[in-house]
């Protein structure tokens, strides 16, 4: 607890010190909101219509959810077709490639016209593009990148290719499936708050930032980037505390 504790306090500190010099800044600067806000004002309008600010979050974060859970599906799906099959990896991970450097003020327009406007179907599909990418070349990885010595074992006592999948690189893929999925998860929720940015349902964060800065509410514009905030840091560290539910013996080989 005290080892943990050592990693905690420092960032808070700092938190804290940047949080009191931007006010003090503000303050004596007299810095208008509309350049850049008082973390008072910031906070007021967060506390102040905390139940807006959390079901707004809320729709965010579904959208990011759902796109995460696709695009992990679909990267994963691919990860075992291009590990199994060499003509499959020579083509979609070009393509993949392709599709991590589309920006996604590009993507969301397009997929808003080929979807209904209003519905949550184009920044799903824009969350899951952008989740695709990284899982794919992480559990790729994981599943070719096995120890030549252990699939030589494996293939000296006739194992198939599908007892070797199972025993062998899915085992050594899980970390590298992790590893992806930290990345993916605060990644899906910037693409979603990016996506509902450019249009569709009020409901979510993107949208609300969005209209408050064009209505110069410039504390609850950034009292909803706050939100947003929050919302993709308990994405990841939900991510975190599933990996170590799932691999505890990874963060004891960690803590060794």
């Amino acid at each position: 607890m005290t080892d943990r504790l050592k990693f905690i306090w420092p960032p808070i500190i700092i938190g804290v010190l940047v949080l009191a010099a931007w006010q003090a800044i503000v303050v004596v600067q007299d810095i208008q909101p509309y350049l850049l806000p008082a973390p008072s004002l910031i906070a007021e309008n967060f506390f102040g219509d905390i139940s807006l600010m959390w079901s707004t979050a809320i729709y965010t974060a579904i959208t990011a959810f759902l796109g995460l859970v696709l695009g992990t599906i679909a990267g994963v799906l691919m990860a075992f077709l291009a590990q199994r099959l060499i003509v499959v990896n020579n083509l979609i991970t070009p393509l993949a490639a392709g599709l991590a450097a589309v920006p996604i003020i590009a993507l969301t327009p397009i997929l808003n016209n080929m979807f209904s406007i209003t519905s949550r179907t184009p920044r799903v599909l824009v969350t899951m593009i952008i989740v695709f990418f990284p899982m794919l070349v992480n559990v790729t990885r994981g599943l070719v990148q096995v120890q030549p010595v252990q699939l030589e074992l494996m293939r000296s006592m006739n194992a198939a290719p599908r007892t070797i999948l199972r025993v062998l690189r899915v085992p050594n893929a899980i970390p590298f499936f992790f590893t992806g999925l930290k990345i993916a998860a605060p990644l899906s929720v910037i693409a979603a708050l990016v996506a509902e940015y450019f249009g569709g349902p009020q409901e979510g964060l993107g949208s609300r930032i969005a209209g408050s800065a064009a209505n110069t509410a410039y504390g609850r514009a950034w009292a909803y980037v706050v939100a947003a905030i929050i919302t993709g840091l308990v994405f990841y560290l939900v991510t975190i505390a599933l990996e170590r539910w799932t691999t505890p013996w990874a963060d004891r080989t960690r803590s060794t």
